[in-house]
Parts: structure tokens; C-alpha cells; sequence
């Protein structure tokens, strides 16, 4: 992906300098603890879904010097943020007749409070619709690499537009209506409902990747295969067998690998928000 050099967005919260600390996760153990973890560390809305108690810590005001590859993954972050916000400006506009308010993408180091609660290394990106805002401790680009196995700065860069599109479906009322019925039904059939939310938010990144790719003429060779070989590497199935564990689908929050590389491929090819719409289709 061609991103050095480029304009960066001034969206970006870093409190990377004021360090912070660890959060704590209550309430899972043993093998349980894993699957859930493992699955929370890739692309959730809310870690307080899946982990249920977190007592994310704040700054402990211990100033913290950033190295240059710190630097270095903040301008990418940055970069990418601004290309999304480029990206979904013109698509709001043209799809939907309405102006794209961005998103503020905070950064931080080990640990830092949202209004969803405690954010930390452990609970991996996220989108917290309270504020508005996308949580990213770079470290998990580390983790996205050596366990689960998604290389490249464009499989970086998709993590960003996943949460991105949680974003979207915050702006136009998905998310919250999505989010209120969770809280009526069944743990089963919340399950299923966030499976939803997040294939969307797949779809959504793959019309981010079309646009990257046929509009700003960021995308090298290899970049779109580093995209939907992350969202393989993330499906349920493939993190609970990773985790020595028997799939497990009543149990499933994001979807399969199968589910999720074919939604963000639905967005990638097609470009059109439209054909994104998870929640009125039975064919998963």
C-alpha cells in the first residue's frame, strides 16, 4: 500500500505518550478465557460484549517515548484514517445524498478508558458508539502478524476500515437498533445478531479497499489479497480451532472465515452500500 508521504487525518486522539495501564479481565477462565480473547483481539464493537467485566485502568501519567516505529505505525494509521474519511465522503454523498461525518481514532499504549469502558492490548480494536470513536493500540498489528497469521500493511490497514464501518452503521442507526434488540433476546440470538453487525461492517471495508484501490490508486499488488486473507484468518471457526477448540457456531459473534472473506469480496466487488444490508438476507 503506497501511504508514505501522504496526507494524514486530523481525526486522531494519540495518548500514546501517556502511557497507561493494563486492564484486567474478570469473569472468563481457563480455556473459555482463550476463545474469548482470541476473539475479542480482532475487529469488536464493544469488548465488553465479549469479556465481559473490564477494568480498563487509566493513564498512570508516566510519560512514555515513542520509538520511530511507533511514529511510523501513527502516520500509518493516520494515512489510512484519512483515506477512509476521503473514501466515504464521496460515497455518502453519491449513494445516499447525505455529508460523512468522520470518526476520531484514538491511539494509545497498553491501556485507556472509552465511554464503553476499559480499552486495552487484550481487548484488540474497537468501535465505541458512545463517543464516536476507534480505540487502536498498535501492538495488535504485532499480534495480527505472528498469531493470526494476516501479513501486510494492507491487512493493517483493512482493521482500520473494519471499525470504520461499525462507524457507518452508527451514523445511520444500525448499530444502535442492532445493539437494542441484543438486549431482548437470547445469548444465542444476540450471537447471531452481531454476526451480522460485523459481516456488514466486512462488506463495508471491502468498498473502502474497491475506492483505495480504483479512486486513489493506493493499492499495490498483493494489498487485496493481504485484506481478505485477514478476514479468513479471523472467522470464529478458525480462531476457536486455534485456540484447540471445536467450533462451536451458536457461540460465533464475528462469523466464519468463509462468512467474512466472502461479505468483504460482496463490498469489493460490487462498491454499492446497498448490497451490504446483512440483516435482510438470510444467505450468510
Amino acid at each position: 500500500m503506497q501511504w508514505r508521504g501522504r496526507r494524514q487525518s486530523s481525526n486522531i486522539e494519540d495518548r500514546r505518550r501517556a502511557g497507561g495501564g493494563g486492564g484486567q479481565i474478570a469473569g472468563i477462565g481457563g480455556a473459555g478465557a482463550i476463545i474469548v480473547i482470541l476473539i475479542a483481539m480482532f475487529l469488536g464493537v464493544d469488548p465488553s460484549q465479549l469479556l465481559g467485566t473490564i477494568d480498563g485502568t487509566a493513564s498512570t501519567g508516566a510519560p512514555v517515548e515513542l520509538t520511530a516505529e511507533d511514529q511510523a505505525e501513527g502516520d500509518f494509521v493516520s494515512v489510512v484514517l484519512a483515506d477512509t474519511e476521503e473514501i466515504w465522503t464521496r460515497v455518502f454523498q453519491d449513494q445516499l445524498g447525505r455529508s460523512y461525518r468522520p470518526a476520531t481514532l484514538v491511539l494509545f499504549k497498553d491501556g485507556t478508558r472509552s465511554a464503553c469502558g476499559g480499552a486495552s492490548e487484550a481487548t484488540g480494536p474497537f468501535y465505541c458508539p458512545a463517543d464516536r470513536k476507534v480505540y487502536l493500540d498498535t501492538a495488535f498489528f504485532t499480534t495480527l502478524t505472528r498469531r493470526l497469521g494476516a501479513n501486510g500493511d494492507f491487512a493493517a490497514a483493512y482493521v482500520v476500515a473494519h471499525e470504520v464501518g461499525h462507524h457507518i452503521q452508527n451514523e445511520l442507526g444500525i448499530l444502535g437498533q442492532a445493539n437494542e434488540l441484543r438486549q431482548q433476546v437470547s445469548e444465542q440470538e444476540s450471537n447471531a445478531i452481531s454476526v451480522r453487525i460485523e459481516l456488514q461492517a466486512d462488506c463495508l471495508s471491502g468498498i473502502w479497499a474497491r475506492e483505495a484501490a480504483q479512486t486513489l490508486g493506493v493499492v499495490e499488488r498483493g494489498d487485496l489479497e493481504e485484506a481478505v486473507n485477514a478476514a479468513r484468518q479471523i472467522g470464529d471457526d478458525t480462531l476457536q480451532r486455534n485456540a484447540g477448540q471445536r467450533p462451536m457456531p451458536h457461540t460465533f459473534t464475528h462469523g466464519t472465515s468463509e462468512q467474512r472473506s466472502r461479505w468483504f469480496m460482496t463490498g469489493l466487488q460490487s462498491g454499492q452500500m446497498a448490497d451490504c444490508d446483512t440483516f435482510r438476507t438470510d444467505a450468510l
